[in-house]
């Protein structure tokens, strides 16, 4: 019992090993040096066998059942992981702050939850927030793997021009010295970068706008430039998509309504959470990446020199993206403007329209009711529509760069009108031209004043006829509900009181003859007017 704690080191069992090696597996002398070693040690010769067996054996570091809970069914574990991980996603915001592992589990012990399976309450006590936490990382229930997006979807268009990313961005510039307009209202416009990438090849074209804010008229005439002919790059046409954000512009009925004239199809992100765990605009990069090389490589050079006017601006700018374009494309052997040039559509390029065409696509409805006066002021200018519409509520079409006005009443269209000087100076006296509707009125008018009536229409025809005999007809008499006692008194009660307070004395005080008058009045009627001259009549001509 002295020698249980004796452990025999390493070396040795190392040295005995070699030692054994080179003896025959039956040799007197392998047990000859097993038992000098356990005797130098004071063990048996069997523990040095087992000491020799188990040098530098592989042993498990984990236990048998990793891996699976051991205080509770794996199963109802799995349960009540899962509801914990349900109850955090319901209560998350948008913030990130969701439910706590401890507060989850108080609210799933005091009170349970109700599922389609029923209702879920573990006793108190059994679930820890340690080992829940722990499951729910291992199994994946954990917030960071539910709240999740799913995996990025990457796309590329086959052709050029078949679709293009469109995005507005601030200029790290934000004003320039001398705008183009400026509003003293609102200050100082900001300086925007409008752009367009093609999705197929990359190549970028980029203006300076200096705008109140995203509008669908800065937007138009962006992306009217962008799809006309060009001198200085060969990027033009009209694509047959447009990717944007959903911003004022795509929500614009103008921009909508010239898309749809231009044949171009528009589509916008899919806003967060629309399918689950979604985040906002995941596949712009492409029109985002050229404006990171703008304001890193081209407006960073302000600092020496800044654009006195927008025109100055957009030329430095195009001057920079051509050699943008110019540039290696991000997989293809070629540069940017090479790969859309080679990659064209077999029917070619869909040649843009002139800007008076365009202008006739950008209008804008607006539902507005006609002066008396059939005129209209939209910002200031006066039209002068026809006269069939004064007075009626119709759709205004007016343009955003044009001064052509359509107005549209009753599935029929009217126009175009343009802006007159307004209303006529005093001491003047114009004429106008008489409408379809008042030409019929005035027609109408006119026969109203010729035609007659016969006189028999009023006193009946001459002739003499016979006395027609009157039937009476059975009537029912109206009977008033009276709900307010208006009319009857309640009761006999009700009565005698308004009895005693019109005499001014009570009824006790009354001789019997009276008293017996009273009581047969009040059990023949209830009527509040008979009784009153009853009383009236009686005691006035006894007094």
């Amino acid at each position: 019992m002295a020698n249980r704690g004796i452990r025999i080191p390493a070396e040795t069992l190392l040295a005995l090993r070699t030692r054994l090696a080179g003896l025959p597996p039956r040799s007197a002398a392998r047990r000859e040096e097993v038992g000098r070693i356990a005797g130098l040690f004071g063990v048996s010769p069997s523990t040095v066998y087992r000491a020799l067996k188990s040098l530098h054996q592989p042993k498990g570091l984990r236990r048998s059942d990793r891996g699976k809970p051991r205080g509770i069914q794996e199963r109802d574990l799995a349960r009540y992981c899962e509801i914990i991980a349900a109850l955090k996603m319901r209560t998350s915001n948008r913030k990130g702050r969701h439910l706590s592992t401890t507060r989850a589990i108080e609210l799933l012990e005091e009170h349970g939850v109700q599922t389609p399976e029923g209702h879920v309450q573990p006793p108190k006590g059994l679930l820890k927030r340690s080992t829940v936490n722990r499951w729910l990382k291992d199994w994946g229930y954990d917030q960071p793997r539910m709240t999740r997006a799913a995996p990025a979807a990457r796309f590329e268009a086959r052709h050029s021009n078949a679709c293009w990313q469109f995005d507005i961005s601030p200029s790290d510039l934000k004003h320039i010295a001398q705008p183009a307009w400026l509003d003293p209202k609102r200050g100082q416009p900001t300086m925007m970068l409008y752009s367009v990438v093609d999705d197929r090849s990359g190549t970028s074209y980029q203006e300076y706008r200096c705008v109140y804010g995203e509008d669908a008229e800065s937007a138009l005439r962006f992306l009217f430039n962008a799809m006309s002919p060009k001198e200085d790059t060969e990027f033009q046409g009209i694509p047959g998509m447009i990717y944007l954000d959903n911003g004022p512009v795509a929500k614009s009925l103008v921009f909508q309504t010239v898309m749809e004239r231009l044949g171009v199809e528009w589509k916008t992100h899919m806003p967060a959470g629309s399918d689950g765990a979604r985040v906002t605009a995941r596949s712009k990069g492409k029109v985002e990446r050229p404006f990171r090389t703008v304001k890193e490589a081209h407006e960073t050079l302000y600092h020496f020199h800044e654009p006195e006017t927008e025109a100055e601006a957009n030329l430095w700018l195009r001057n920079f993206i051509n050699k943008y374009n110019d540039k290696p494309h991000r997989r293809e052997p070629h540069s940017r403007i090479e790969d859309w040039v080679a990659n064209l559509p077999e029917t070619g390029i869909r040649e843009m329209c002139s800007w008076e065409r365009f202008c006739a696509f950008a209008r804008e409805p607006e539902r507005r009711k006609v002066a008396a006066d059939a005129h209209v002021s939209i910002d200031g200018a006066f039209y002068e529509v026809d006269g069939d519409l004064a007075g009626e509520e119709v759709l205004l079409w007016w343009g955003l760069f044009d001064h052509e006005l359509f107005v549209e009443w009753q599935d029929k269209r009217y126009g175009p009108y343009r802006p007159e000087g307004g209303p006529i100076p005093l001491h003047r006296y114009r004429k106008r031209k008489s409408s379809p509707r008042e030409k019929r009125a005035e027609a109408v008018a006119k026969l109203a004043e010729q035609i007659s009536l016969p006189r028999a229409a009023l006193g009946g025809s001459g002739l003499d006829a016979a006395p027609a005999e009157i039937v009476p007809l059975p009537k029912v008499r109206f009977s008033d509900p009276d709900p307010w006692g208006q009319i009857s008194y309640e009761n006999a009660l009700s009565a005698r009181r308004a009895i005693s307070y019109l005499l001014d004395r009570p009824l006790a005080e009354l001789s019997q003859e009276d008293r017996a008058f009273i009581g047969d009045l009040v059990g023949r009627t209830l009527n509040k007017a008979e009784i009153e001259a009853a009383i009236k009549q009686r005691f006035r001509r006894e007094q």
